[in-house]
């Protein structure tokens, strides 16, 4: 899905590791969510409450997920999910568009 129709967006974006890491709010009618946002290069660490499931739109990133010991490479058009309650680990090749999904 290219576009989301009727939603609202959260003006005010979220800012992390000094602004390398920005995304925005949308809510769909049903009170779900998503957030849309840009990676700089650089090395993170992200903790979770919700399950997530992270895809990527544009650039290579590589992702240590909870319980795993390898690295896995994830490209536009890939996606990784990431359990509740747990964090997990980035590198950043170059700038990457995201699209995150929060679910229950």
């Amino acid at each position: 899905m290219s576009e989301f129709a009727n939603v609202t967006v959260i003006k005010k974006a979220n800012v992390y590791f000094d602004g390398k890491v920005t995304s925005r709010k949308i809510v769909f009618a049903d009170g779900s969510f998503k957030t849309l946002g840009i990676m700089s290069p650089g090395e993170y660490k992200f903790d979770t409450r919700q399950a997530e499931v992270m895809e990527i739109l544009q650039g290579t990133l590589h992702v240590l997920l909870p319980g795993e010991t390898d690295w896995r490479t994830v490209q536009a058009g890939e996606s990784f999910d990431v359990p509740a309650d747990s964090n997990f680990r980035l590198v950043v090749e170059s700038m990457v568009d995201y699209c995150c999904s929060y679910l229950d």
